[in-house]
């Protein structure tokens, strides 16, 4: 798929990244197709759309793949959503001549506890903490500039707009995050709903960012039927999208998190650094690049790259039980 470093002839530069999108798009096309229809045995494909890079690049390619009157998208807004996703996921589908509908899941998330049993770990931080707030919760974001752990901090907004930020205890953290999981386990449920009415597949929308480093909730966004764009690095996504023909607006737009009332861009909440940095040291660490080597590319120092790669590994061992198959007995 990508240039290997070893047939280059010249030095590592950022362009390592680049692949055949053409070759590219047509192999994975052609992979859900035989997948879906053939091995599963399904008649088309359900997708989640939000308006965001990565379900759209999915929802080009499935159009590709089963042609648009076999294709659903979904969006499944609650009641914390971006206001945003709306007219992003407009211009898509309508470029891509799909079908699709709404599925508003804030009952079905009431129902499960999934605020009130957040808000109660936040309140236990932040007693002030009531409606008309937000919160997010956020990494460090200075990794290129000392090594920091990966420990996460909470910031929560007045109505009047006044932040006020505290380190996660343990406890917390773990509460907030099982409770808002509930959001992408609920929003699987719904796709799969509709994909068993129509006999079709779930395609999911992670990529090997998501994947690799556990970005993505187990059983939730995770369970899917076919992950096409999972070996993909996000900088390469984005080439696949120019190529789709995916709208200026969700090819500019900065990817987010749109799980927490707070906002937060995906940087801030879980990569820490730019993805055109984070990609380029990542894809030359798999190919036993040398740290100077890509430094130098980079205009980095040596020990910026060692961090980076550092926060790679610890996210990808910290996180390996999310991508383990189910264990069973003999």
């Amino acid at each position: 798929m990508s240039k290997d470093v070893e047939k280059q002839t010249d030095k590592f530069t950022r362009a390592a990244l680049e692949i055949d999108v053409e070759a590219e798009v047509n192999r994975i096309v052609e992979t859900l197709r035989e997948t879906v229809n053939n091995t599963m045995r399904r008649k088309g494909a359900v997708v989640g759309i939000s308006g965001g890079i990565d379900s759209s690049v999915v929802l080009a390619l499935c159009v590709r793949a089963f042609g648009p009157e076999r294709v659903l998208g979904i969006q499944l807004p609650e009641m914390e959503s971006s206001a945003e996703n709306d007219p992003f996921a407009e211009e898509l589908v309508a470029r891509f001549g799909v079908d699709t509908l709404t599925e508003d899941i804030t009952a079905g998330l009431k129902g499960l506890g999934c605020y009130t049993r957040r808000n109660e770990a936040i309140q236990r931080i932040f007693p002030q903490f009531d409606a008309g707030w937000s919160a997010k919760i956020t990494l460090p974001g200075d990794l290129l500039e000392r090594a920091t752990l990966n420990i996460f901090s909470l910031t929560v907004t007045s109505p009047e707009g006044e932040d006020f930020t505290q380190r996660l205890p343990a406890a917390e953290y773990l509460q907030i995050v099982a409770a808002s999981n509930f959001k992408q386990r609920l929003r699987s449920n719904m796709l799969y709903y509709h994909a068993e009415l129509r006999n079709y597949a779930v395609i999911g929308t992670g990529n090997k960012n998501e994947h690799d480093l556990g970005f993505f909730v187990k059983y939730g966004d995770g369970g899917v039927d076919v992950q096409p764009i999972a070996h993909l690095f996000k900088a390469q996504v984005y080439m696949l999208a120019a190529y789709l023909d995916i709208p200026q607006n969700i090819r500019s737009r900065v990817p987010t998190t749109d799980t927490y009332p707070g906002g937060s861009t995906q940087e801030e909440f879980f990569y820490r650094i730019p993805f055109d940095i984070l990609d380029t040291v990542w894809y030359g660490f798999e190919r036993g690049v040398s740290q100077t080597e890509i430094a130098q590319a980079l205009e980095l120092e040596a020990e910026q790259v060692e961090r980076i790669i550092n926060d790679v590994v610890r996210k990808k061992r910290t996180t390996e039980y999310l991508r383990m198959p189910v264990v069973h007995l003999d």
